[in-house]
């Protein structure tokens, strides 16, 4: 059974993982030292907390089974436990990629997450 994991990309900055074979991070995960992730459970909260009405964004959803070590879940947002990969995200771990509109409201507009 896999752990599917997600993460939150602006779609120009994945482009730049689709041609070199690797995700290094946004500039949040390269100022923390780690890329940040989310449980289906923590997706919606964290796309309202820090991507609020942003448009050009992508879902991606990754196996964690094939980060190995590098994974770690770990305390923070109200002591949920989130996942940090503390490496590369290579895309040989990438389960899909979706678009993630925004309704007329301004909210992220989700597919079905796997858990």
């Amino acid at each position: 059974m896999r752990s599917i994991i997600y993460k939150i990309v602006p779609a120009t900055l994945w482009q730049d993982a689709r041609d070199s074979g690797e995700f290094k991070g946004a500039a949040v995960d390269l100022t923390d030292g780690f890329i940040h992730f989310s449980t289906a459970e923590q997706a919606r909260e964290t796309a309202a907390r820090h991507f609020a009405g942003q448009d050009g964004l992508l879902l991606i959803a990754v196996d964690g089974e094939k980060l190995g070590e590098a994974l770690v879940y770990e305390t923070s947002r109200g002591g949920a436990l989130f996942p940090h990969l503390y490496a590369p995200l290579s895309l040989t771990a990438v389960v899909w990629e979706k678009p993630l509109p925004l309704d007329s409201d301004g909210n992220h507009i989700f597919p079905e997450l796997d858990r």
